[in-house]
């Protein structure tokens, strides 16, 4: 049995999660982090010396944490040649778009923009930097639309691993209240990605407890 260590409203535990239910993966999921605790005691710094979220276990094997590292390990475990290719070049396109994903638009979203506008009390909101951050962002989506005007997924004509790295944060960015630059074919691609049984079913869910609304 996987096990699996993360609140369900952290969004590097929702991408893990969101891999594991294309892939069908037996787990069993433990709410750790932020109110929940666990991630503070001994038995988890043992697992995860971080003490963040998310963490693994794939049976008697060593824990596992970093939601890219885990990403790939489950890939490498579980999934077919079309999700994570055999070929070291095929890999390579998936992984680079992967890596592109979780540095320019992941990172560049949760804390730069989600922190700002949902975790961050209303009185300590900075609207010029949220402006700023939405701009820098939108660069990189920029890119994103390009590639998906050619292709069907973000790292080419076929469902990888590089859009869980890429799509798991789109329902938030698109859910918040922002201003957006119309990007048709990178809103065109979400609508398609959200209709994903395990998107609806791990990422596009509440952040509810998230907001600090005072």
């Amino acid at each position: 049995m996987l096990m699996v260590w993360g609140r369900r409203s952290s969004s590097n535990v929702q991408a893990v999660m969101w891999c594991i239910g294309e892939l069908d993966i037996p787990h069993k999921r433990i709410d750790a982090g932020f109110k929940y605790g666990v991630t503070d005691t001994d038995n988890y710094i043992a697992m995860n010396p971080n003490g963040t979220v998310p963490t693994i276990q794939d049976g008697v094997n060593k824990p596992l944490w970093e939601s890219g590292a885990i990403l790939r390990y489950l890939a490498g475990k579980y999934a077919d040649d079309e999700f994570w290719p055999n070929d070291p070049v095929a890999r390579a396109n998936v992984d680079q778009w992967s890596e592109w994903s979780k540095i320019n638009i992941a990172m560049m979203f949760t804390s730069p923009i989600f922190w700002h506008v949902v975790r961050t009390p209303i009185a300590k909101r900075d609207p010029e930097i949220i402006r700023k951050s939405i701009a820098k962002l939108e660069n990189s989506l920029l890119i994103a639309e390009h590639q998906l005007q050619k292709n069907s997924y973000i790292a080419g004509t076929s469902f990888t691993l590089a859009d869980i790295q890429f799509a798991h944060v789109l329902y938030r960015y698109y859910d918040i209240a922002i201003d957006r630059t119309p990007l048709e074919s990178v809103r065109e691609y979400y609508h398609r990605i959200s209709m994903r049984p395990s998107y609806s079913q791990h990422v596009a869910i509440s952040y509810d407890e998230l907001v600090d609304t005072m």
